[in-house]
């Protein structure tokens, strides 16, 4: 039998590309992302030299970016082909102005118009919003909420004659399509991706425990672990609640561990910035010293020093998803299956090898200056 090759013989499994994002292009082309958007898009009226111009296309053609193609069937013969989209957290979150986006891409593709209303799931106005919209014409309902979860919806939505989809949420009877991240597999990806660096030490920082996203991303995490035949140590385990704040005194609970890890994976990316600040004041290097990986792929991660690897939440493209599974059967009357969309790995400059030593971050942290 021929022997492989060395170079056979050291290649890691194959990873998917990185998606890149119209900020990876605002950021090779030293503008915002909202030019980026117009210049892609051709948006008419806007007053944007050529040179930018130039620059945005030329960085969309280096960066190898590939606009979104939608395949939406929906179509309706409702009253000016609305579509309604409500929501029960508007103002505070970006996730929700990111999946807005995507269904409004989708709408606009088949002539489709989208009437959005903040909810705040009040018991009162809520069915108020909802009878709104369909007093309005809509002719479909988007019916989506800030954290994933299983919800229990009001009778009301069950007696529309529209059609329904869940986005960011799903229940129990699963009467309606519905789409949510794929959290368990992103958190999973993202503690392979330390573990192929070489890492074992790996611990992780995660949400508020009771929220179905870090119960999932640290299933993710466990799993990586178990695969790698890595034994999991609950020491590596630090409860926040999201905050860069928690994060900071997350990782200094870390670092004052008799056998400190070499990497951590924060379970979102303002967890990452009190991560970062830590590791700063305890005078260590990224990734020098400590590999930090994050998640939600927010604006300020692509800013920090360095940029952090992350992971992207799916909400645009589950937006595009809701459209285009809007149809006349997606209404009660048969059991759907829950999608689950990728939360894909975006590769930046947070993660290397570790040091020779886990000791030798232990030292670091505890130096006199």
């Amino acid at each position: 039998m021929r022997k492989p090759t060395a170079q056979k013989r050291n290649r890691h499994p194959a990873e998917k590309p990185a998606r890149v994002t119209m900020t990876d292009i605002a950021a090779a082309a030293g503008c915002s992302q909202a030019a980026v958007s117009f210049v892609l898009n051709d948006t008419p009226g806007t007053r944007i030299s050529q040179q930018t111009r130039d620059r945005v296309l030329e960085a969309a053609r280096a960066l190898g970016y590939v606009g979104p193609t939608y395949t939406t069937t929906a179509s309706y013969s409702g009253t000016d082909n609305v579509i309604g989209f409500a929501v029960d957290q508007l103002a505070t979150s970006p996730e929700a102005i990111v999946a807005i986006e995507g269904a409004r891409q989708a709408s606009w593709n088949a002539g489709n118009v989208l009437l959005v209303t903040q909810t705040l799931g009040d018991p009162v106005m809520e069915p108020k919003a909802i009878e709104a919209l369909t007093n309005g014409g809509i002719s479909a309902l988007i019916y989506m909420t800030i954290y994933t979860r299983q919800i229990e919806l009001p009778s009301y939505i069950y007696k529309l004659k529209i059609p329904t989809v869940l986005l960011n949420c799903y229940t129990a009877d699963h009467a309606f399509p519905a789409v949510v991240p794929s959290e368990i597999a992103g958190g999973q990806s993202s503690t392979r991706h330390l573990i192929m660096h070489g890492h074992h030490r790996i611990a992780t920082i995660t949400g508020e425990i009771w929220m179905q996203a870090a119960q999932d991303r640290l299933t993710g995490y466990r799993r990586a672990l178990a695969t790698a035949d890595i034994p999991f140590d609950p020491d590596l385990v630090v409860e926040g609640d999201w905050s860069a704040g928690a994060g900071y005194a997350a990782t200094m609970k870390l670092l004052a561990l008799t056998e400190p890890p070499t990497a951590i994976f924060c379970q979102n990316d303002r967890t990452a910035i009190g991560c970062y600040e830590a590791l700063k004041d305890a005078g260590l290097r990224i990734p020098q010293d400590m590999s930090v990986v994050g998640y939600d792929d927010e604006e300020i991660s692509r800013h920090l020093v360095p940029p952090l690897t992350t992971s992207v939440l799916p909400h645009l493209a589950m937006g595009q998803w809701a459209i285009e599974h809007l149809n006349p059967e997606s209404m009660p009357g048969k059991r759907y299956p829950i999608a689950k969309l990728e939360c894909s790995l975006v590769k930046r400059h947070s993660v290397a090898a570790p040091r020779t030593a886990a000791r030798l971050i232990h030292d670091g942290a505890h130096a006199q200056p």
